[in-house]
């Protein structure tokens, strides 16, 4: 384990899925036959390390194991195959909360939860204040928890499962509880664990959270591990897969309209009027949306949206706020929307497009999120967030 924070060798673990399942004795000898049940193998011969002060995203789609996998390693559940070993002590944020007594007042549950995550009474007693001040529930400490908001019960949860110094911390689906304020403190938290060379492994669906958190990544599907590496590399083999799984079927982004008149095509390209086979940070692009009427539409409204992958809306430019509503179209035809510098940061984009009546209120044919292309560094060199403010920084002075 030397250099390594959790090793995972050969894991597999099976569920039952029971069709019919007797309840009782009685009810076997009656029947005079078994329950009814199929096998599910939520891990197949996962095999991953993770290395001491990393921080790993486990990503992949709804059932593809990460919370199986996760729970393992938590020793939540058993392996039915294969080991798992975790040097130093190990936090876990599953679920919040989910070792409180409801009766029991937040004084009471801090040391029965922080109990069960590994520390002594006199520990305890040393974070007790930091755990109540992080959590923001000093005026209700004795108060049972049963009595809590749903904001407070999560709070104190996430608070005494982070503040117990774990060497290793697992979180699943938790990087955004309570409000704006607390998840901040949250980021914070989480930032200063990686300072101090703490190991996390986080489940979550948001993509955009992974790719600024994790440094690697692990892909998993139906149980098996598919790819480990840079958290780049693998959520853009992720998006890439799933980008062509939908064109595959047919159901790339979802549509929709009346049908007068459609958006048949989306092109991003150079200024000079290629396909732009590669975007950077800063590089000219063409957004060129292809359209054709089946019958004169009066005063049009073309919308190009981008999201990014994890779903942010960025933005939604329009001929309208643009002052460009011509009297009508017919038939088919074309509109480009020029961008002099794109100030998207590298990562990983989705297009969409849609034609409206002036008001917005009768839509022709609206296109969600059908089209998806990358953006790789460039200039500004920055890497954070969805958008570059494109500004300079003056005023320092530097030692050449």
């Amino acid at each position: 384990m030397s250099g390594l924070a959790v090793s995972v060798k050969g894991v597999s673990k099976r569920f039952r899925l029971y069709h019919e399942r007797n309840q009782s004795l009685k009810a076997s000898l009656v029947r005079g036959r078994r329950s009814r049940y199929e096998e599910l193998w939520a891990l197949r011969d996962v095999t991953l390390e993770v290395r001491e002060g990393t921080t790993l995203g486990l990503i992949g789609r709804n059932g593809s194991g990460k919370s199986t996998l996760l729970k393992t390693m938590a020793r939540i559940l058993r392996p039915d195959t294969g080991r798992i070993v975790v040097d130093g002590r190990l936090s876990a944020l599953l679920e919040l909360g989910a070792g409180f007594h409801p009766e029991l007042s937040g004084r009471e549950n801090i040391f029965l939860n922080g109990s069960i995550l590994g520390l002594g009474r006199k520990e305890l007693k040393a974070k007790f204040d930091d755990i109540v001040a992080f959590a923001e529930v000093e005026p209700f400490i004795d108060t049972p928890v049963k009595d809590y908001s749903s904001g407070m019960y999560v709070r104190l949860g996430f608070s005494v499962a982070i503040n117990v110094d774990p060497a290793v911390l697992l979180v699943d689906e938790v990087l955004a509880v309570g409000d704006e304020q607390f998840q901040r403190k949250c980021r914070e938290k989480f930032a200063d664990l990686q300072a101090e060379g703490r190991t996390v492994v986080i489940v979550s669906h948001d993509l955009g959270a992974v790719r600024d958190v994790c440094h690697e990544a692990a892909l998993l599907e139906d149980g098996r591990l598919e790819q480990t590496g840079p958290v780049g590399e693998v959520i853009d083999h992720y998006l890439g897969r799933v980008h062509h799984d939908r064109l595959d079927d047919g159901s790339l982004g979802a549509r929709w309209g009346t049908g007068e008149g459609g958006i048949e095509r989306i092109e991003v390209l150079e200024f000079g009027g290629g396909p732009a086979a590669r975007l950077r940070t800063g590089d000219p692009v063409v957004f060129r949306l292809h359209f054709d009427t089946t019958e004169p539409i009066e005063r049009p409204v073309f919308t190009l949206t981008v999201h990014t992958a994890g779903g942010v809306h960025v933005t939604a430019p329009n001929t309208r706020d643009a002052g460009l509503v011509p009297d009508e179209v017919k038939g088919r035809g074309h509109i480009d929307l020029r961008v002099e510098r794109l100030l998207l940061v590298p990562g990983t984009y989705d297009l969409g497009a849609s034609l409206t009546d002036y008001t917005g209120a009768y839509q022709y044919d609206v296109r969600h999120r059908a089209f998806r292309f990358e953006v790789v560094a460039g200039s500004p060199a920055e890497r954070h967030g969805v958008m570059s403010l494109g500004g300079r920084w003056e005023g320092l002075p530097l030692e050449r």
